[in-house]
């Protein structure tokens, strides 16, 4: 098979290869009938429409009459959330990767490197996204580009993923009602969608510091290679980690330069307020439109706090998904605080620019960002 990666790219990763991996190593769904996975979809897609008009509401984020930047919403599989992932990653890296390509090229390694090659790294990371493709309910892709298969909205716009086999998965391993359970995951997810189509510089601004921080790498590409390997290995039943039993640092513990470190601070931040809204949103509309809620949030927390296997603490430190844990936290808290003392209007106001968008230090001290925007603006 043969990398699809574009000029100067093709020998570090084989994309082809990394969606084939995981398309064939990720976990089978729940066992459902036909006519069940129809209904599946057939509803997810209805609370979509639905919770379209109940986060619009509840936000306020978009002006009544005025019509959002149109994205889809696809129900699909976990071979469907693999290829769109992948999409977006080579996206994403495609200039990092051209830059580990020259280095490469003129390093006494590259020979070694090249025996590691493009397929050894595509089998890599195929092995990471199956692991991740039966955990993700849902996801608003930003960067992948359109395909006749994955179609994306217009202008670079993103498209809603939902994932029907894992979101049946867990409503049953919860025990919760399918139909609010469903219904409760569009509501984050949506939110998600809202975020981007109502505030149009959001994405290019989140792309712009992504390609910042990977331009500002400095990691010599056997590391990354050999993160992916200790994924990998840990997947595969191997151990990653050191002669203490600490765990292999993760990708984001790789950063080395103080302004990716400034960078990821801020990136940390949006990942926060983003994340925390949406936690924010599904439970203030819940209430209202999912009986169940209080019993669904308290299960799921659950299953949040607990984590799951050793093999699951181990990648999420490997990825950095204990980090993204914390961004819920982290910013349901922030988003409360402001709304709590100057009301939804008021937070709003964190969608004005760039500028209005909270710091990692004010995510953690919202009076702090209410002093900046607000009493600046208002004096």
């Amino acid at each position: 098979m043969t990398s699809t990666g574009g000029a100067g790219t093709s020998g570090m990763v084989d994309w082809n290869l990394a969606v084939a991996t995981a398309t064939r190593l990720v976990r089978p769904g729940p066992e459902v009938s036909r006519d069940e996975a129809r209904e599946v979809v057939a509803e997810l897609r209805r609370h979509a429409k639905a919770s379209e008009e109940h986060v619009r509401a509840y936000t306020r984020m978009i002006p009544e009459g005025v019509a959002p930047h149109d994205t889809p919403v696809l129900v699909v599989d976990r071979a469907g959330w693999i290829k769109a992932n992948v999409a977006g990653f080579r996206e994403l890296l495609t200039p990092l990767l051209g830059k580990m390509q020259d280095r490469r090229a003129g390093t006494s390694g590259s020979a070694v490197l090249g025996a590691v090659g493009g397929k050894v790294t595509g089998v890599e990371l195929g092995m990471l996204l199956s692991f991740l493709a039966s955990r993700i309910l849902g996801q608003y892709e930003t960067f992948a580009p359109a395909t006749r298969d994955l179609p994306a909205g217009a202008n670079g716009g993103g498209r809603l993923l939902l994932v029907a086999p894992n979101i049946v998965h867990v409503e049953r391993e919860l025990d919760v009602s399918p139909h609010d359970f469903r219904l409760w995951v569009c509501l984050h997810e949506e939110t998600h969608r809202t975020q981007f189509t109502a505030v149009p510089w959001l994405r290019d601004h989140l792309q712009g510091e992504i390609q910042s921080f990977l331009a500002a790498t400095d990691v010599d590409p056997g590391t990354v290679v050999e993160r992916l390997r200790e994924a990998a290995q840990t997947l595969a039943g191997g151990r990653p980690e050191g002669e203490e039993g600490e765990p292999a640092p993760s990708f984001v513990e790789l950063v080395q330069t103080p302004e990716q470190r400034e960078i990821l601070g801020r990136l940390t931040a949006v990942m926060s307020l983003l994340e925390g809204h949406a936690d924010y949103v599904m439970d203030g509309v819940g209430p209202e439109v999912v009986p169940s809620v209080a019993e669904i949030r308290e299960k799921f927390q659950q299953r949040r706090a607990r984590g799951a296997s050793r093999l699951d603490l181990a990648l999420r430190k490997l990825l950095g998904l204990d980090a993204k844990l914390r961004q819920y936290r982290d910013g349901e808290r922030f988003v409360r605080a402001v709304v709590d003392q100057v009301g939804m209007d008021g937070f709003n106001r964190v969608w004005t620019s760039p500028n209005t968008l909270p710091t990692k230090t004010e995510i953690a001290a919202p009076a702090d960002w209410i002093a900046r925007v607000h009493r600046k603006a208002d004096s």
